[in-house]
């Protein structure tokens, strides 16, 4: 096998490919600093108690382990963000009031999450922490439909769901209750089979109430049917209000729909969540929510929500990015030279010298102008190449 060959769903980026995900993460971080966030930048690599610290089990097994030659401890390769900015918020920056941050940088996946997917993304994210009322969870909303929109996107479905629904039917049964991890993965699956063969034991209005989450998914309406079939309950009423409220702020921008057994992530959110989607796109492009708890696991527990995105995958459904128009000039070192090819670079325009004895061959720049001598060889002056 040549030596050369990287390993399965790791791939290199290629000129025209990096220019449109680093014009995308500029667009983006320079909107999230509009909205009032500041930027960190965790590390790549952490210790592993500290990097899986409130994280789910999913987190866990697509985390990439090794041992640290200093210390002798194990070490992992971050496979999301979110924690580990989490962690600055509650240690690092330890405010009282709330904390806006944003962050972009690569991520490593022991298995790709979907089909063609890299193991790694880059990802690019906003967090709030400090504010437990729903004005913030709108603000996430908001900052990630106007992400999709500077990239260019036009048709987007949100997707809504809320973890405090399974949660309150839970703790209405404790035989339900212990079979909590086994019935999130049947629910996200819409195994009904496999519900109806679990839940046989349970309450008949718990039971009735699991067997309903699979096919409560559809437009805002499902919401109205959601509050006739599922119990009358404070945690799923005050669930389905919030998820109304959210939808209602939404509407005009986006596809709305609901998915109450949608609960990817539930191990550490606590609150409403969203999945955003857009054509020609099987996955989720985005998806954030509330994680009030996890601040827990460092100490100090701080309402917190956000959102983050994978712009490798974003950039990939986007068109080729045209050349930019450039400017050839000779390679040179007469003042008078360098003196023009640094003015017009200071007015934006792009300038490429040809080095002696070659020629250009450039995937992201078009020369459809060179910079010559005039008539009189004394004056350096833009030609148009036809």
């Amino acid at each position: 096998m040549p030596n050369w060959l990287l390993p399965e769903n790791i791939a290199d980026v290629l000129p025209s490919e990096a220019r449109k995900i680093e014009e995308l993460r500029r667009l983006m971080l320079d909107n999230f600093r509009l909205y009032g966030y500041e930027l960190v930048m965790p590390p790549l690599l952490e210790y592993l108690e500290s990097l899986l610290t409130g994280a789910g089990q999913d987190t866990d097994l697509r985390t990439f382990k090794l041992v640290d030659q200093l210390s002798g401890r194990m070490l992992g390769l971050r496979a999301d963000m979110t924690i580990q900015v989490a962690r600055i918020d509650a240690h690092l920056l330890n405010r009282a009031s709330v904390t806006r941050l944003c962050y972009a940088g690569s991520v490593l996946h022991t298995r790709p999450s979907g089909l063609h997917a890299t193991r790694e993304p880059l990802q690019i994210g906003a967090e709030i922490y400090g504010h437990a009322g729903l004005e913030a969870d709108a603000e996430i909303q908001e900052l990630a439909l106007a992400s999709l929109a500077l990239a260019g996107f036009t048709e987007v479905r949100l997707d809504l769901t809320h973890v405090g629904v399974l949660r309150a039917i839970l703790e209405c049964d404790a035989a339900a209750k212990r079979d909590e991890a086994q019935l999130y993965l049947l629910l996200r699956a819409k195994d009904v089979p496999g519900l109806q063969a679990l839940t046989q034991d349970y309450s008949p209005a718990v039971r009735d109430a699991l067997l309903a989450l699979p096919n409560l998914y559809g437009d805002v309406e499902v919401l109205k049917r959601a509050r006739e079939v599922l119990p009358d309950l404070p945690g799923i009423a005050k669930a389905l209000a919030e998820l109304a409220a959210l939808a209602a702020s939404a509407i005009d921008r986006a596809e709305v729909a609901i998915d109450l057994a949608d609960l990817r992530g539930y191990q550490y959110e606590s609150g409403a969540m969203f999945a955003l989607y857009v054509p020609g796109l099987p996955n989720a492009v985005a998806r954030g929510g509330r994680y009030d708890h996890v601040g827990e696991a460092f100490g100090r527990a701080r309402p917190a929500t956000g959102f983050s995105l994978d712009l490798r995958e974003l950039a990939r459904l986007l068109p080729t990015a045209e050349r930019k128009h450039s400017i050839r000039a000779p390679w040179g070192n007469a003042p008078e030279l360098k003196e023009k090819i640094a003015e017009l670079r200071k007015s934006g325009e792009v300038v490429i010298q040809s080095l002696p004895g070659h020629s250009n061959e450039l995937d992201e720049f078009e020369c459809d102008r060179a910079l010559v001598l005039d008539d009189n060889g004394s004056n350096w002056i833009l030609k148009n190449l036809g």
